[in-house]
């Protein structure tokens, strides 16, 4: 299990786990990370990216996307 940061771009996975407190998950689940859900890195820049999940795309901080577990 590796975070999401460390994908490279174009490459899909599952999401394993969301770390961080109840908010913080509730957060991302509201934005469509839900485990087990595939996700793909579209963009990358200084370590923040741009994902695919759910037929949408969202820009995620670099802080932010290390919660998600892939």
């Amino acid at each position: 299990m590796m975070p999401i940061t460390m994908l490279k771009v174009g490459e899909t996975n599952n999401i394993k786990n969301i770390t961080g407190n109840d908010k913080t998950r509730r957060h991302l689940e509201h934005l469509g990370f839900i485990i087990g859900e595939n996700v793909t890195v579209v963009s990358e820049i200084a370590g923040n990216l741009i994902v695919g999940v759910k037929n949408s795309r969202i820009a995620l901080s670099k802080s932010m996307a290390n919660r998600i577990m892939v």
